[in-house]
């Protein structure tokens, strides 16, 4: 297993549309301003924040459970900036779609940007064969609000490449966050 350097994330994004929309480079700043970066990295890719958040809030003083979650625990933000209350949770979702061939697995951390301003992205691996939109999860561990920005780099996905093809995929087992769209809430 080997971890892939940036000409083959090109070669599979460009070839086999395992990224889409897809940047072949870094990009570091748009119409003049500084940005947080996204695109092709040495050996990874940054992925990008869309403007679609799920803002935790405890209005229905509801009980977080993950087989029986309460949708009224959210609030939809549709904006080009999210702003997180201080020691709050939100879910985004990923401006790039993702084909994940079969014989590759992805591990996904935080950009230093957010994690230096006590921002967690929290983003579980994506398996073999798994396809989709991703649903970032982002926490505030800070005293202060806390903002996420749309369109700009969150986290950089790593893939890695087994030297054997698994028995059996996501897509095989029939994952239950297959083909997602949007912010996806969890599932049982």
């Amino acid at each position: 297993m080997s971890i892939k350097a940036d000409r083959w994330i090109r070669r599979m994004a460009e070839e086999h549309g395992m990224i889409d929309p897809f940047e072949p480079g870094q990009v570091k700043e748009v119409n003049g301003q500084r940005i947080v970066s996204y695109g092709t990295s040495s050996y990874g890719y940054d992925i990008r924040c869309s403007d679609e958040f799920k803002l935790f809030t405890n209005i229905n003083s509801t009980i977080v459970d993950p087989k029986n979650f309460d949708s009224n625990s959210f609030v939809d933000v549709k904006a080009p900036v999210c702003i997180i209350p201080p020691n709050s949770f939100a879910l985004a979702r990923t401006v790039e779609y993702f084909r994940i061939p079969r014989t590759v697995l992805t591990i996904c951390l935080g950009k230093s940007t957010y994690a230096r301003c006590g921002i967690i992205v929290n983003v579980t691996p994506f398996e073999p064969e798994w396809e989709g939109y991703v649903t970032l999860e982002f926490s505030n561990t800070t005293p202060l609000p806390a903002k996420i920005y749309a369109n700009e780099g969150v986290a950089q996905v790593i893939f890695f490449e087994s030297d054997e093809t698994c028995d059996v995929s996501y897509r095989d087992r029939g994952g239950k966050y297959q083909g997602q769209h949007g912010v996806t809430l969890p599932k049982i």
